[in-house]
């Protein structure tokens, strides 16, 4: 005797949306969407848990970043090396040296030593082939005020007095951010994963 196959339960069964699990979470967004979206993981958990009711009706989106501009071309370069947490990083630290170049106030970037910056920028973006374009005026991701303090970050950058102060506080603030980054936020990619 024939097996009869239950379709109308695996039709109605949103698709498994995860891409990767670490360094950082990505998945695929059961909606409509241009840009990726960064959420914060208590707010995507809540979405994943009622995603076959999300999925069948009209809802609301829990608060969330559209990644758009400048970020949304970081977002594009750490999404190319999903899978190589070392390269991720050195995006993350990449996208720190941009805003510097465009957001901060430090006495060396007055300076000709401003050309150091720029031609490591140059090598790390050929290197890595990550590249922005057009409104740049924010690369790196918000993240909330309770887990990183981006006005102490920002000063203590302002503060440094040599190149190799200056690299290495961009450096150890690019990794706190990304480690904060990994743990508590979860990044949708554009596109409908349906």
């Amino acid at each position: 005797m024939a097996k009869i196959i239950p379709l109308k339960e695996k039709l109605e069964t949103p698709p498994d949306n995860l891409i990767t699990l670490k360094p950082w979470e990505f998945r695929r967004a059961d909606w409509e969407t241009k840009h990726f979206i960064q959420m914060l993981r208590s707010q995507s958990a809540g979405l994943e848990k009622h995603r076959k009711e999300v999925y069948k009706s009209i809802w609301h989106l829990p608060g969330h970043f559209a990644l758009k501009d400048g970020m949304g071309y970081t977002i594009h370069s750490l999404y190319n090396y999903r899978n190589n947490e070392e390269k991720m990083r050195e995006v993350y630290y990449l996208a720190g040296l941009i805003d510097c170049m465009i957001n901060q106030v430090n006495p060396l970037l007055r300076t000709d030593l401003i050309r150091n910056i720029y031609n490591k920028i140059v090598t790390l973006k050929k290197i890595l082939g990550a590249n922005w374009y057009g409104q740049i005026d924010q690369v790196l991701f918000p993240i909330d005020i309770q887990l990183f303090n981006h006005l102490e970050y920002r000063e203590t950058i302002s503060s440094a007095k040599t190149m190799k102060e200056f690299y290495g506080l961009i450096r150890k603030g690019t990794e706190e951010m990304f480690d904060i980054l990994s743990l508590e936020y979860i990044f949708y990619t554009p596109g409908r994963g349906a």
